[in-house]
């Protein structure tokens, strides 16, 4: 199968988007290529240190590989690496996710340094667990760091100058401890020797580099430090198909401390290299330097410049040229935008028919008398079915999958049904057959976390696959979903609504304008990685737990935005008005910036017809409001004194954000 495969977001595989994006015809000939990463961004290096004291927030030292994938049409999948079949080419992955295949397979993954396993110590790798203790202790907390090299060293400084009373524990003797000793001391580090002195809240381990503890059940070769072997041409040693750079793997023959720098430098064999492999082109050797300069900082704005044993400062001078380069290697790294005057079509449940083509043929159809449309139709005396579906919202099938089955599920949910099985229709872009069988394979699966499938069909695209879009971005999926209503409950509708109802909306929205944005290269990666938390969590628990509380009507809130799908509630509705509490709906994190910024879903406009309801909105809540959502909240009316009970049960439920956004009256005389 024509499909390469990068695992890990290390700073060569960043280099390598970035070409691709730059340069689009240095691209391997492959049909698809895969980016796979536990986050959707990466630390660089030489900024961690400033990260750690303080000095600079950790999104301004995040590398977004999200968006530099999107700008080089390669498919993004957040996943954690779990192992390796070399036998069978396959990438496993955390989770209920199948492995991924692939016919040549780049690793970028980084190093693992190894820690006691024990409450309150970590190892300084992965740094974002670090990040996340460190910002939660008080200044002045006790902190140990455990190590003898230029790490252990430059992380006891940063963290010192940050406030933390910090020792550095390991040996002493050590000729680099030496050489820091006056600027450790000076700096408030206590040099201890034992690890037994004293309590401490934070120990942390800089001890040296592992490849990641996984690569040793590979049956890749590899050296004493579980770092993959390969030969000049960053090739493994024991199979043609793997290729590893970065601190994760090591040329044979010529070992190296881990440094950020070889990754940098070995980004251009590995970009050669790759396009030469898929061509069957003879490789490219690299020969790394012997040495690489490292620039030390003191976390007071002075540096150190180290080199194949000598040192120059601390200086500011040096500090001042760190930050120029730190700064200069982030610019260029930042994801090239778009550069198109025409907003791109939006994908998701943002790409369904307006509202107004839509009612017009089905008024047409009904013979001018259009009766409000319930979320699921009635196929037997407790049975319920619906049909959902969308070109995809994400470059990563098995997450498509999944956010396609929960949302098409959400028609079932809202009218108080519990899902029991689907069946799906495909539509799957023109590429080989084992690319197909791939894609086909990751979609079907992520419905599958959700629901049993009970049959389906597929299709393919009548025109060629688009090489500026990544592959896994050109398929449809749509799904018939059948559910059934408890024994005895019988369901509930849009409507009608009954004065002194309070209307619950169960979490925030604000999907269409961020990923509106993210095809546009506009939306932080971590807006992204919370929306998507909160739209992969299933919202069948709500169904049992409104109907405990009296809920007599309910929506899902999806393509037409809130007022659309409140406006078909009062619709189903007579004598009665609502008193929304606009400024009560909860939005995702980013939302309201790109709302404000005049970003917005292409389907945006045609919903902005419910704003006929409602003059009294303006700005950007209103274009809130109107935004479709993907995976959206459940719209429900309970009676007014269970609403409080309600709302504490569906926060108690994981639905932290759910709130009261209106309340129904009366309808006031004309």
């Amino acid at each position: 199968m024509s499909h390469l495969l990068l695992a890990g977001g290390g700073h060569s595989h960043a280099l390598l988007l970035r070409q691709w994006a730059m340069r689009p015809s240095t691209r391997p000939a492959v049909e698809a290529i895969t980016l796979v990463s536990a986050l959707p961004t990466s630390l660089y290096s030489g900024l961690i240190p400033a990260c750690l004291s303080g000095a600079v927030a950790p999104e301004a030292c995040a590398l977004d590989l999200w968006g530099l994938c999107r700008a080089a049409a390669v498919n993004f999948v957040q996943a954690r690496v779990t192992g390796l079949d070399t036998a069978n080419r396959q990438l496993s992955l955390k989770g209920d996710r199948p492995p991924l295949a692939y016919e040549w397979l780049s690793l970028n993954l980084g190093a693992e340094v190894r820690a006691p396993k024990r409450a309150g110590c970590l190892p300084i790798k992965p740094l974002e667990p670090v990040l996340a203790v460190l910002a939660a202790l008080p200044l002045g907390a006790a902190v140990r760091v455990v190590g003898s090299g230029p790490a252990a060293v430059e992380v006891s400084l940063a963290l010192a100058a940050r406030g933390f009373a910090v020792s550095l524990s390991g040996d002493p003797e050590r000729t680099f401890w030496q050489a820091f000793r006056g600027a450790l001391n000076a700096a408030g580090v206590v040099l201890d020797p034992s690890l037994m002195r004293g309590h401490v809240e934070l120990e942390l381990h800089c001890t040296g580099s592992w490849g990641p503890s996984w690569l040793a059940q590979s049956g890749l070769a590899l050296d004493g430090r579980g770092r993959v072997l390969t030969g000049a041409d960053l090739r493994s040693v024991n199979d043609s198909a793997v290729f590893a750079s970065g601190d994760c793997g090591v040329i044979d023959g010529q070992p190296r401390p881990s440094s950020g720098v070889w990754a940098v430098r070995a980004a251009p064999v590995l970009a050669a290299n790759l396009q030469r492999v898929v061509s069957r082109r003879p490789l490219r050797r690299w020969r790394p330097q012997p040495h690489a300069l490292q620039l030390l900082g003191d976390g007071r704005g002075r540096a150190w410049a180290l080199w194949a044993g000598r040192q120059v400062g601390p200086s500011r001078r040096i500090w001042r040229w760190k930050q120029h380069l730190d700064q200069r290697f982030m610019a260029m790294l930042l994801p090239p935008q778009m550069g198109s005057d025409q907003p791109m079509a939006c994908s998701g449940c943002a790409a369904k028919l307006p509202d107004g083509p839509l009612r017009g043929a089905l008024k047409q159809l009904a013979g001018g008398q259009l009766l409000p449309a319930e979320d699921a139709a009635a196929t037997g005396d407790d049975w319920l079915q619906s049909v959902d579906g969308f070109p995809a919202l994400l470059a990563d099938p098995w997450l498509n999958g999944r956010l396609t089955a929960l949302h098409a599920s959400s028609d079932l949910w809202a009218c108080g049904a519990s899902l029991r099985h689907g069946q799906a229709l495909v539509t799957l872009p023109r590429c080989s057959e084992a690319v197909q069988q791939e894609l086909l394979t990751q979609t079907l699966a992520g419905v599958q976390s959700v629901m049993p499938l009970i049959g389906g069909h597929t299709l393919q695209a009548l025109e060629a696959s688009d090489p500026r879009k990544p592959l896994a971005k050109q398929l449809s999926l749509g799904l018939v979903v059948n559910g059934q209503l408890p024994g005895g409950q019988m369901s509930w509708g849009k409507g009608p609504l009954r004065p002194g109802d309070a209307l619950l909306l169960s979490r925030p929205i604000g999907t269409g304008v961020l990923f509106a944005a993210a095809q546009a290269g506009l939306a932080e990666p971590h807006w992204l990685t919370a929306a998507l938390e909160v739209m992969q969590q299933s919202q069948a628990p709500l169904v049992e737990l409104l109907a405990a509380h009296g809920c007599s009507a309910c929506t899902d809130v999806t393509g037409f935005g809130l007022l659309g799908h409140l406006n078909e509630m009062l619709d189903a509705s007579t004598g009665v008005d609502v008193q929304l509490q606009a400024d009560q709906v909860p939005s995702l994190a980013g939302s309201m910036e790109l709302l404000e910024a005049g970003v917005a879903s292409t389907l945006a406009p045609s919903n902005a017809v419910a704003l006929a309801r409602w003059p009294e909105l303006l700005g950007t809540r209103a274009r809130l409001l109107i935004d479709p959502q993907t995976c959206g909240p459940l719209l429900a009316a309970v009676p007014e004194q269970q609403a409080g009970p309600c709302l504490a049960a569906m926060r108690s439920a994981a639905f932290a954000q759910a709130a009261l956004i209106g309340t129904v009256q009366s309808q006031g005389p004309l």
